[in-house]
């Protein structure tokens, strides 16, 4: 009899705490707390931890990036913003708001026009970029987005693999829930490269123009923003001509964009680029 009396006492206190949490939840859900389960609210679980040591980001390091096991992969998707801050340069680091609009529309026009659509990776480019490929019978347009290239610099290997491509993908994705397209930009305005060893719009616009991000023109943000494409062509310190002819690309596609108009695009053109050291 006194074990019956027990169960029931355990069932009874069961169901009441059952029912109060059943009753705290619905509360929770109504109150808002789903954003507890929203990836940004994770990421500040994130600064309790440990720092991570600081690491040059993967498109700065001699070597192909070390492999790390699956638990720290997870980390890293989980925690992303933990991890993005232990590769970033702070010393060099520029703010958004410091680098004019010129320089920003000028990379979106000529590397992710549809920078602001899409989530991470884009199917209309990928198929876009396809077509072409296929018509020249040679690879001359690529499907990454700035986010596909901003991870991909942070992290990955340059290896052409199904599991390097899902992982792009996935930190991609990770990458847009967890960061504005504003951050994302900024991130990448950062960290790519622009030929001649610089790295970052700061020490790239310093070492070509002698001037902070802020002071770049139109003509010098579109030569800029043309690097990247492929730094060791187009830094204006290697070929000067064929850094001009890039740039003229990057004008062209602001102009369809509809970032600048045809006046400006034309002035722009034919305005003398001022290096701060001469070519070769």
């Amino acid at each position: 009899m006194k074990k019956h009396k027990k169960r029931r006492i355990y069932r009874k206190l069961f169901r009441f705490i059952f029912f109060l949490a059943l009753v705290f939840f619905i509360a929770f859900f109504l109150a808002g707390g789903t954003s507890f389960f929203a990836p940004r609210t994770w990421q500040h679980v994130g600064d309790f931890l440990p720092k991570l040591e600081a690491v040059l980001p993967a498109n700065q390091q001699a070597t192909a990036p070390k492999e790390i096991s699956g638990i720290d992969r997870l980390s890293r998707m989980l925690f992303l913003k933990r991890a993005v801050d232990a590769r970033i340069d702070k010393e060099h680091y520029v703010k958004l708001r410091d680098i004019p609009e010129d320089m920003q529309n000028a990379i979106i026009a000529v590397e992710d026009n549809r920078f602001y659509s899409h989530y991470g990776f884009d199917v209309q480019g990928i198929l876009r970029a396809t077509l072409v490929n296929l018509q020249y019978g040679e690879v001359t347009e690529g499907a990454s987005t700035i986010t596909q290239q901003l991870v991909k610099n942070l992290f990955l290997s340059n290896e052409q693999s199904f599991g390097r491509k899902a992982e792009e993908l996935l930190l991609s994705l990770d990458m847009e829930a967890n960061y504005s397209k504003s951050e994302i930009l900024e991130l990448y305005l950062n960290t790519i490269y622009y030929g001649s060893n610089f790295y970052g719009i700061g020490p790239a616009s310093q070492g070509y123009f002698g001037k902070k991000p802020s002071e770049l023109k139109l003509p010098e943000a579109a030569m800029l923003a043309g690097t990247p494409n492929a730094p060791s062509l187009y830094s204006p310190y290697v070929d000067f001509m064929l850094a001009k002819k890039r740039q003229f690309v990057v004008i062209d596609a602001m102009t369809r964009c509809g970032y600048i108009d045809e006046a400006t695009a034309e002035s722009a053109k034919i305005k003398p680029i001022y290096l701060e050291r001469t070519t070769k």
